[in-house]
């Protein structure tokens, strides 16, 4: 198993790290009823997928 021989600075530790970014939660509009929803679910507000009725709402 491979070991670091010298321990990483904090300054080195640091910027390493900044490149670790949350990005934003991607929103499709629903093709139906127009409300935000992810992208390859079903919709909260009127329950179709795919121009289907999938959910009782």
């Amino acid at each position: 198993m491979a070991v670091p021989k010298r321990r990483m600075s904090r300054s080195n530790t640091r910027s390493r790290r900044a490149q670790w970014k949350a990005t934003p939660v991607t929103l499709v509009a629903c093709e139906r009823c127009r409300s935000p929803k992810l992208p390859h679910t079903a919709c909260g507000t009127c329950g179709t997928y795919a121009r289907r009725q999938v959910l009782d709402v």
